[in-house]
């Protein structure tokens, strides 16, 4: 297939914003295909897996939804990390927050996610490689603000949060999950874990305020040469308690299809983490119960795409989601 074919095929294969996006990411290069880069369950995104006839690539995310504050965090956190935190992020290429279809360009960060490698490790591989993420989320969560709040911008020299108390942060993102999640039969639970968070304001507005990447998943986690874990994909990042980060790193990593990970796995995690920061983030134990029930909405919210996902019968996952869910909101009420 010639260059001009290839160019034809590729641009018949994606929207108007993407072609858009691809062109003046990437003006002066020759692009042979787009693939993609998985299953994902936030619909205000599209990335692609760039392909260049030079046999280079790179990675392309675009706001579907044309908001570009997003693109604007991921890039004044990327920056501000890469200088000033021990872990890896990947090099910038390219990024528009204002153009119609707002988009970032980024280098690919190593050969392969902790999602291949968990899924071709052993069980000591696999405790090894929690450890690494454990130890990779304590030097994050060393960066350490004056108060808790919603990333805005800034880079390099320093970020800008628009402040609040930890409650309000994490009520915002609840509201935000709720946004993103179908949510068709379980759509209450948003709003009764957000009342369940304020009702807990007191214990919860004197966490540590740290900076959080925000979506500690698989296919977000780098393990690089040399035994580090380098993070892509920045733009949920903000600043709040590191304790939410480090619970939520269990369900998003290495949980089953009801939020339970293997007690090793979990050993190993905090155990890395502890190598790094010395201990657990303060209050870790106290807080916990609360981040149980706020991680649980990503079950109940998404229920429509588990019943895709998981071997069983509709109506008795759905009977076990909401007796997990009740269960960890009387534990907080």
């Amino acid at each position: 297939m010639s260059d001009t074919e290839q160019a034809t095929d590729w641009r018949s294969q994606a929207d108007d914003g993407l072609v858009d996006a691809v062109e003046a990411a990437f003006p002066d290069r020759s692009v042979s295909g787009l693939a993609g880069t998985g299953p994902s369950w936030n619909d205000q995104n599209q990335t692609v897996h760039v392909e260049f006839a030079d046999g280079e690539t790179a990675f392309l995310k675009v706001a579907s939804d044309g908001d570009g504050s997003r693109v604007t965090r991921e890039c004044a956190v990327t920056d501000y990390v890469r200088e000033h935190a021990r872990v890896a992020v990947p090099d910038v290429l390219a990024a528009d927050a204002d153009c119609e279809t707002p988009y970032l360009a980024t280098a690919p960060l190593g050969d392969h996610s902790l999602r291949r490698q968990w899924s071709e490790a052993h069980e000591d591989d696999r405790a090894r490689l929690a450890e690494r993420v454990g130890r990779a989320l304590a030097a994050l969560h060393d960066h350490r603000f004056d108060a808790h709040g919603h990333v805005v911008g800034g880079g390099a020299n320093g970020l800008e949060v628009d402040e609040g108390s930890w409650t309000d942060v994490l009520v915002d993102r609840i509201d935000w999950m709720h946004t993103i999640a179908p949510a068709d039969r379980f759509g209450y639970y948003y709003g009764e874990v957000a009342a369940a968070v304020e009702a807990n304001r007191d214990l919860l507005d004197g966490a540590p305020a740290a900076l959080l990447h925000g979506d500690p998943a698989m296919p977000n986690c780098f393990p690089l040469a040399g035994g580090s874990v380098g993070f892509v994909d920045w733009e949920l990042a903000h600043v709040g308690d590191p304790a939410r980060e480090l619970h939520r790193a269990t369900s998003l990593v290495f949980a089953d299809a009801d939020g339970n990970a293997p007690a090793g796995v979990v050993d190993a995690l905090h155990g890395g983490y502890r190598e790094r920061a010395g201990d657990l983030p303060p209050g870790y134990g106290d807080r916990e119960p609360v981040y149980d029930a706020v991680r649980y909405l990503g079950r109940v919210g998404f229920y429509e795409k588990w019943v895709d996902v998981v071997d069983d019968d509709p109506e008795a996952l759905a009977d076990r989601f909401e007796a997990e869910m009740d269960a960890r909101l009387d534990a907080i009420r």
